[in-house]
């Protein structure tokens, strides 16, 4: 048995792997990453990137429906599966490449292939041969989907997750998807656009991560517009058949449906990839839901050790969060026992649906789990002007502030320009600026950041209320 020694040990290769690896070495030479799959960021394969890919096909196709309504008149798209996918294929190949080859270029006796366990603190068995004995170890092992064993089982490769989409080599002609959430509801939408049949089941009326009730009631309204939805639905029984996948479930209202299509796709959340590394052997202390305690500053899991980055540990599954993450955990690593806190930027999270999903800060469910008093206004984009211009006039924006000192705390919106709006405020939120200071700033016309001027004039009066 070979046995390496190492400063520190990263298992895991993806965007906070990576980062870790980059903060770690300018501290020490003596570090080992452990991949048992490809190199490479998540995002870049199969994540952020490719879903956007898709989305932007979807967006292009849309744009060509909804062209009449400005007087434009053009025929209806033809959409060439093979060709849309091709694209999607190419670039994601691309992207992915770039973090491959970087990984390629760090010295050899850094990187081991295979899957890592611990047999004993700070020990790591690799495989019959290897064991690597680690000073600290980092965790970056990401997160997979949740896949429900006994559909898998029914149905076989006619049940897909996000991963298996970018692999297509042509559009199917019809797509089942389970979950609204982030993934389900960026697919489904793109995948609708593309001439896809698409029927979104949801077991609630959540829509992606909104909690506000203004909000959310208008993202329901204009989901189940722009979908086939079935909310709050139930489903019974999927059979795998001859024409793909059969599936029977019951609605709100109590009546059943029977449907069949190509595919059924899960995006019902992710798990962290943590069963297979045996914490215990480490003498890491798991809760109920298999996860350990984690100082989300330090990213340290309490009183060893280990640091922990990325989706591994679920609090904040987004690339920027996840690389701030391996920037803290390669750095305390190297320096441990001396370990510091690195604060966590701003909260933001952004859907591609159609329209854009945003949050920024504290939520309207965290504000109120945490009792903590707030203003709050909202504000619709039906009337607003640049959005009517460009036809994009629905949505809803709800903006939060402190009434002890009218500091800017959060938001959610659905809307036109929801993307750009959200780093506006975010912004804004990291420099802990009041909602005055915020409305001292420039809006210029006509743009839908107008939009969000209404909304936080409406705040300050609500501040004075």
């Amino acid at each position: 048995m070979k046995t390496l020694e190492t400063d520190i040990a990263i298992i895991g290769v993806g965007s906070a792997g990576m980062v870790a690896y980059k903060s770690a070495r300018k501290h020490t030479d003596r570090i080992v990453t452990i991949e048992s799959g490809p190199y490479g960021t998540t995002c870049a394969r199969v994540g952020c990137m490719p879903s956007k890919l898709l989305i932007a096909a979807g967006n292009a196709a849309r744009a060509v429906r909804q062209a009449s309504h400005f007087g434009v008149h053009a025929p209806a798209p033809r959409i060439d599966g093979v060709a849309v996918m091709q694209r999607v294929r190419e670039e994601r190949d691309r992207f992915a490449q770039f973090s491959v080859d970087e990984v390629e270029a760090w010295p050899p006796e850094h990187r081991l292939r295979g899957q890592a366990r611990f047999i004993a603190p700070g020990l790591l068995q690799i495989d019959e041969h290897t064991q690597v004995r680690a000073r600290t170890v980092v965790i970056a092992t990401g997160a997979s989907p949740v896949v429900p064993s006994e559909l898998k089982e029914a149905l076989g490769e006619r049940l897909i997750i996000n991963d298996d989409v970018f692999d297509w080599q042509d559009l199917p002609q019809s797509v089942a998807v389970m979950g609204s959430g982030v993934i389900g509801l960026e697919l489904a939408h793109a995948l609708h656009a593309l001439g896809v049949r698409v029927r979104l089941l949801s077991r609630n009326h959540k829509i992606g991560p909104l909690s506000d009730p203004d909000v959310l009631a208008s993202a329901q309204h204009i989901t189940a517009a722009e979908l086939p939805c079935a909310f709050n639905s139930q489903l019974d029984q999927a059979t795998r058949t001859e024409q793909g996948v059969q599936l029977h479930y019951t609605n709100e209202d109590g009546s059943s449906t029977t449907e069949t299509f190509d595919y059924l796709l899960m995006a019902t959340g992710r798990k962290p990839n943590l069963s297979g590394l045996n914490l215990a052997a480490a003498k890491v202390a798991l809760d109920e839901r298999g996860q350990p305690s984690i100082d989300t500053l330090t990213r340290q899991i309490k009183d060893q050790p280990i640091f922990i980055t990325g989706d591994a540990h679920s609090e904040r599954p987004v690339l920027h969060e996840a690389s701030d993450d391996g920037f803290a955990a390669g750095n305390n690593a190297a320096a441990w026992p001396d370990v510091r806190p690195y604060p966590l930027r701003a909260s933001l999270g952004i859907v591609f649906s159609t329209p854009q999903i945003a949050m920024v800060g504290k939520s309207h469910r965290q504000l109120q789990q945490n009792k903590q008093a707030f203003a709050r206004s909202t504000q619709s984009f039906a009337n607003q002007g640049r959005a009517r211009v460009d036809g994009n006039n629905s949505g809803m924006l709800a903006l939060y502030a402190d009434p002890s000192n009218g500091r800017f705390l959060g938001a959610e919106m659905i809307g036109p320009e929801a993307e750009h709006i959200a780093h506006l405020l975010a912004w804004a939120l990291q420099q802990e600026q009041t909602v005055a200071q915020m409305l001292a700033c420039p809006f210029y016309h006509p743009t839908v950041e107008e939009g969000l001027r209404s909304g936080l004039q409406r705040l300050r009066q609500a501040l004075k209320d």
